[in-house]
């Protein structure tokens, strides 16, 4: 064990050496791979031949990279706005003593279960303009072909990530409110707060942590989604939900231009690590050197 300047114990190195081990086999080197075919060109069979920053000079010259970027934060950002409010209330009624509660979060975290391609399929199926839901529910869907405008389209892919991780976030915010001291509330009740006074003024600022975590989560797996637009839209209409990562693909193994394909995976770890950053940084996450959720 290690001493830290606050006098706290901590592990040394030799606990997280393998974990240390395993992360840098599957995640740094290929990383690191994946940075220098940047500066290359490759098309999967010839030898990579270095051609310096014309990838990256490609890629900010391209309009439909430009927009594809713009969409994956677009797409995180509603995903963020969400999946939050609803995984908090979820994660809060989760962790409190219901009646048949625990049958009613086993059932609604099926999703959590089920591959991201699984779900797309469901979901495409469902939605399908011809024989799914929108085909007998004119009066709501209209045309029900709600894959063929922008803003539908993204409708719909919210709506899917937001069913399929919700759960995942829900469980955060349950733990989470598990921990919060019974005694605060107990505090409140005497001085005469009500339910919605405790939420905001004890539930919320206790949830700080796990709040800050689910975002960062969001944050990474919104700008890395890809599966869900491959079976959803494919991208379409034209390239109106062609994001960063479906981009990526399409370069990758449609146009056999691995080089431009790897600046764009640089490209989205950097932008989400920029992000992830911003929000420790203005949550103040950073300074937080209490052990207890919230202090």
């Amino acid at each position: 064990m290690t001493p830290t300047a606050t006098g706290v114990s901590r592990p040394g190195f030799a606990w997280a050496a393998p974990a240390a081990v395993f992360f840098g086999l599957f995640a740094l080197l290929p990383l690191v791979l994946v940075a220098v075919l940047s500066f290359a060109h490759w098309d999967g069979l010839s030898a990579p031949r270095f051609t310096g920053l014309d990838n990256w000079s490609k890629l900010f010259d391209d309009p439909v990279m430009l927009k594809s970027l713009g969409l994956s934060v677009l797409l995180t950002g509603l995903g963020v706005a969400v999946q939050t409010p609803l995984s908090i209330l979820l994660g809060v009624w989760a962790a409190g003593p219901q009646r048949n509660r625990a049958v009613l979060s086993a059932i609604y975290f099926v999703p959590l279960l089920l591959s991201a391609a699984a779900v797309s399929v469901l979901w495409r199926a469902v939605l399908d303009p011809n024989f799914g839901v929108p085909a007998h529910a004119e009066w709501l869907f209209g045309d029900g072909n709600l894959f063929g405008a922008q803003s539908s389209a993204i409708g719909v892919l919210v709506f899917v990530s937001a069913w399929q991780f919700t759960p995942l976030h829900t469980l955060i915010y349950q733990g989470a409110a598990r921990a919060v001291p019974r005694v605060l509330y107990q505090a409140a009740q005497i001085d005469g707060a009500g339910r919605f006074r405790q939420f905001f003024h004890i539930t919320l600022p206790q949830l700080r942590n796990s709040i800050i975590t689910s975002t960062i989560l969001m944050v990474v797996g919104g700008l890395t989604t890809f599966d869900t637009v491959l079976i959803l839209t494919q991208g379409g209409p034209g390239t109106d939900t062609t994001i960063s990562a479906y981009y990526m693909y399409q370069k990758a193994f449609k146009n056999f231009d691995y080089g431009t394909a790897s600046a764009i995976g640089v490209l989205l770890v950097l932008v989400a690590t920029v992000i992830s950053l911003i929000v420790v940084r203005l949550s103040g996450y950073d300074r937080m050197r209490s052990r207890m959720e919230g202090l």
